[in-house]
């Protein structure tokens, strides 16, 4: 990692996103997609989840990599907490982007400062293959090409999160089981097991989005310290 996308604050030593977003270009990055999972609003205490997906593509090869982020106004500061649905996706994206690179060093962006812009569009983007190119004149061109870029309407995904009307004691949606079945994936652990242990129903099936919600944080949350101690 160059050292101009390296920051220290507090004694901590953290990445920038422009950073991340380099190594990607230099492995190959294909596409950066983005999903919300959920909107945030009073019966799910404000919080937004947002998935990410990065692509990357070297000699034919594709590669996946997922990232899911939470915001809430407890966990993000002051000037953002209007900014939700967007830290969400700027935390699910880092995250992604972090597995992809091999960085183990949390995102400065991810922390939600009033400083920290992410450089990237916010409901995700798709660029061409192309060969890295190793001055930084061009690297910071290109970040800025593909942050403006506007995405085509047509290509927008449908909203998958639930009515910020619906009851809280609705079933969970489809995309927050997909959230939690893939973070019980990185922990090798069975999505219908974890769900029992913590909230003694059935299964997966029986959660309330409600559950689902806090369930989705509870497991992002046991992701981030396996990734901050292994680091």
């Amino acid at each position: 990692m160059k050292k101009e996308f390296l920051i220290e604050r507090q004694g901590r030593a953290f990445v920038l996103y422009a950073g991340l977003l380099d190594l990607a270009h230099q492995n190959g990055l294909k596409s950066i997609r983005t999903e919300l999972v959920q909107v945030p609003n009073e019966n799910n205490n404000r919080v937004a989840i947002s998935i990410a997906t990065v692509i990357l593509e070297k000699e034919g090869i594709e590669r996946s990599f997922t990232g899911i982020g939470d915001a809430a106004p407890n966990n993000v500061a002051p000037a953002m907490q209007t900014c939700l649905i967007r830290m969400a996706e700027t935390r699910a994206k880092a995250r992604a982007l972090r597995d992809a690179v091999n960085v183990g060093v949390t995102a400065f962006e991810e922390l939600g400062e009033e400083d920290a812009t992410d450089g990237a569009p916010e409901r995700g983007y798709t660029v061409p293959m192309r060969p890295a190119r190793p001055d930084r004149e061009a690297t910071s061109l290109r970040i800025a090409n593909s942050s403006a870029a506007p995405r085509p309407a047509a290509s927008r995904p449908a909203p998958v999160t639930p009515d910020p009307k619906v009851h809280p004691n609705a079933l969970r949606s489809e995309a927050q089981a997909d959230a939690i079945r893939s973070l019980c994936r990185r922990g090798d652990k069975d999505a219908d097991a974890v769900v029992k242990e913590r909230f003694n129903v059935a299964g997966l099936d029986a959660l309330t989005q409600a559950q689902a919600s806090e369930m989705i944080r509870a497991l992002n949350e046991r992701t981030s310290a396996r990734t901050a101690a292994v680091s």
